[in-house]
């Protein structure tokens, strides 16, 4: 059995916050701005997860109203996603996700994020893909207002 899930997250850029995507430190001007360390990258890819069955999204897991939330450590909160989904028989068969900014340039750090979603969601760097790309100035991430990413997941059962 196979099941196929969508993410979809964005986070505003501000001042005096650390730029996190998939666990890698990206050193900018401007962190996202969010509860936990809003790495918006891992947050795509853990809805994409849960979506593909049926569990919801990460806001009813890790609801921003909950102090026990803040600034935590986005990849700990995927552990906990991965627990819920190797709980019912679900293994992740392969994700795919795209980091849509202007700025910074992220190629030499999409190796490092790919490596470190994948540890945490117990596959080979094989089976995770992560690119990003621009909006040619256009929106709010080509502004460069925010980032945005789109993940999607396929899962496998026995």
């Amino acid at each position: 059995m196979v099941r196929i899930g969508h993410g979809y997250d964005v986070h505003r850029l501000v001042t005096e916050r650390k730029l996190i995507l998939g666990g890698v430190e990206v050193p900018y001007e401007f962190g996202l701005l969010g509860h936990s360390d809003a790495d918006v990258l891992t947050h795509a890819v853990m809805d994409a997860l849960l979506g593909a069955v049926a569990l919801g999204d990460i806001g009813t897991h890790f609801p921003d109203t909950d102090p026990v939330y803040k600034g935590a450590d986005s990849l700990k909160l995927l552990d906990h996603v991965m627990q819920l989904l190797e709980r019912r028989g679900w293994q992740v068969g392969n994700v795919d996700a795209t980091i849509v900014a202007q700025r910074p340039k992220l190629a030499t750090y999409l190796p490092q994020m790919k490596e470190n979603l994948a540890q945490r969601m117990h596959v080979s760097p094989e089976q995770v893909n992560v690119k990003a790309t621009t909006e040619e100035k256009l929106g709010f991430t080509g502004s460069g207002e925010g980032i945005a990413v789109h993940a999607v997941a396929l899962l496998e059962r026995d």
